[in-house]
């Protein structure tokens, strides 16, 4: 299981876009953005720990080096 906050902001538009269907402006319009990251955050956060674990995402913080 990968943790979501080990994602890319490109990485996170596209699970948010191709496995969980949420329809997003551009990619450029989000990732240049203060906001982009969160914005993605909360399209994450409408789905429930088993729909995440489904796609092998985990809300877990990462383990330290």
């Amino acid at each position: 299981m990968r943790s979501i906050y080990e994602l890319t902001t490109e990485e996170a538009y596209q699970v948010v876009t191709e496995y969980l269907g949420h329809p997003l402006p551009p990619l450029d319009a989000i990732e240049n953005e203060d906001w982009g990251r969160d914005y993605l955050l909360q399209h994450f956060q409408q789905h429930s720990v088993e729909e995440l674990a489904a796609i092998g995402l985990t809300w877990d913080t990462p383990a330290g080096p």
